[in-house]
């Protein structure tokens, strides 16, 4: 009998490996993990701190704690639903498991069983806490007894490696509250899955006047990541369908203070709430106001990473950290971009600041850039490459740097003056 040809051995045992193939993204893919060269510059700002959501982070030994108190409130929140019934929140999940397993960027070793108690715990935990944060009278639940857990439990909602689809957790209070979809305002955002994002807005960015338009604007959102980033941007025409291109080109730009030395002025944009509104009007640059405190790292570093891993061609918030990471090289950047109220910081050091802006911008991809940002870069360099205002520039640098240099110059030239006018006059006697 003739041995078998263990080439058609190898053949059908790469034939089978292949058909195992799968892609790595689906189109619902928009829970990504953060890329590698990105998040080894500061783990910490990506990875949560006391409470896993969904699969990526559960089982992490250093989040077990909050497991207990995750399926305690996952349990109240199906008692005080309207349906109290588990079955109907078990087949909703059920019901969209393969979309859910499709949202997230890694393959989920976890069986179908598995990740439908995940999410549905993750799920009514994360509703039930929204509910106690808006409710106006909070019972004596020790998780609300320190604001730092509570502050920390918002924090970790909005990493982008620690979210659950955001359509998962509108079905589940659907199942939850059924009547509030016959006195619902069509809306794709129930408006209590807004309350994540809140901290991180500038104030009166949402209030119960512009909630509906707001919602509205927002359209649909992925998760708690994309929705912050949507409400941060919204406002600006940036972000509008017509806005403006994005075939302009990165190119170098001076710092804060090297520009300020030859007459750049900078002033605090208070005609916009949102970050993208850079002006240039003359040889001022208005900056909208924004608050740097201990939080401020982490929800610019995970919504750059969702910019870079999900719509990178719509990077508006990358152009701005762009813009600002030449803007800011030391602590006088910052401290001068302070002084004209452009950046509040509760950080207590500039320094602190000034590291935090120029670390953003570390091996972050720039497919293109919006062109208004283009046009202010170009206006700025031609500014500052006139020879008069490098004359002056110098000329305030070497002799008008702090008042009593400036006092001394003066001085000097006064002396100058009165030197000069006593020589005219000694001319004049001498001719008469």
């Amino acid at each position: 009998m003739a041995n078998p040809n263990p080439n058609n051995e190898v053949a059908m045992k790469i034939k089978a490996m292949l058909e195992e193939g799968r892609p790595r993204f689906t189109e619902e893919c928009c829970i990504y993990r953060v890329p590698h060269d990105i998040r080894k510059h500061n783990e910490d700002a990506y990875t949560p701190k006391v409470v896993s959501i969904g699969p990526f982070h559960h089982g992490n030994q250093n989040l077990l704690n909050m497991e207990g108190h995750k399926r305690l409130y996952c349990r109240q929140f199906i008692e005080r639903s309207e349906t109290k019934n588990l079955e109907s929140f078990v087949s909703c999940v059920q019901e969209v498991e393969p979309k859910i397993r499709g949202c997230y960027s890694e393959d989920i070793k976890l069986s179908k069983e598995e990740l439908i108690m995940v999410i549905l715990v993750d799920c009514c935990f994360i509703l039930h806490f929204l509910l106690e944060i808006a409710s106006t009278a909070i019972g004596g639940d020790a998780l609300f007894q320190t604001r730092r857990l509570t502050n920390l439990i918002f924090s970790d909602l909005l990493l982008l490696e620690n979210q659950v689809p955001l359509f998962v957790l509108e079905k589940l209070f659907l199942v939850a509250f059924p009547s509030t979809l016959s006195s619902g305002t069509g809306n794709h955002i129930n408006p209590l899955l807004l309350l994540p994002a809140l901290p991180v807005l500038p104030d009166k960015t949402i209030t119960d006047d512009n909630v509906e338009q707001t919602l509205t604007n927002v359209g649909r959102a992925a998760h708690f990541t994309d929705l912050s980033r949507k409400l941060l941007l919204t406002s600006s025409q940036l972000f509008q369908p017509s806005g403006c291109s994005r075939e302009g080109k990165v190119m170098h730009l001076y710092s804060a203070t090297k520009l300020n030395e030859l007459g750049v002025k900078f002033k605090v944009n208070r005609n916009s709430k949102c970050l993208l509104d850079l002006e240039l009007s003359g040889h001022t640059l208005r900056i909208p106001f924004t608050k740097v405190d201990d939080i401020t790292e982490v929800v610019l570093r995970n919504l750059i990473a969702f910019e870079q891993c999900h719509c990178v061609h719509e990077a508006y918030l990358t152009d701005y950290i762009t813009v600002l990471d030449f803007l800011i090289n030391t602590d006088k950047d910052v401290d001068l971009l302070i002084k004209e109220g452009i950046i509040e910081n509760w950080l207590g050091d500039s320094y602190a600041v000034a590291e935090m802006f120029n670390g953003l911008g570390v091996n972050i991809l720039s497919s293109d850039f919006n062109e208004k940002y283009s046009l202010i870069f170009k206006s700025l360099n031609d500014f500052y490459a006139r020879p008069w205002n490098q004359r002056m520039a110098t000329l305030k640098r070497d002799y008008c740097s702090t008042p009593w240099q400036t006092a001394t110059s003066l001085a000097g030239i006064f002396l100058l003056i009165l030197t000069v006018i006593q020589t005219v006059f000694s001319i004049f006697q001498g001719v008469h």
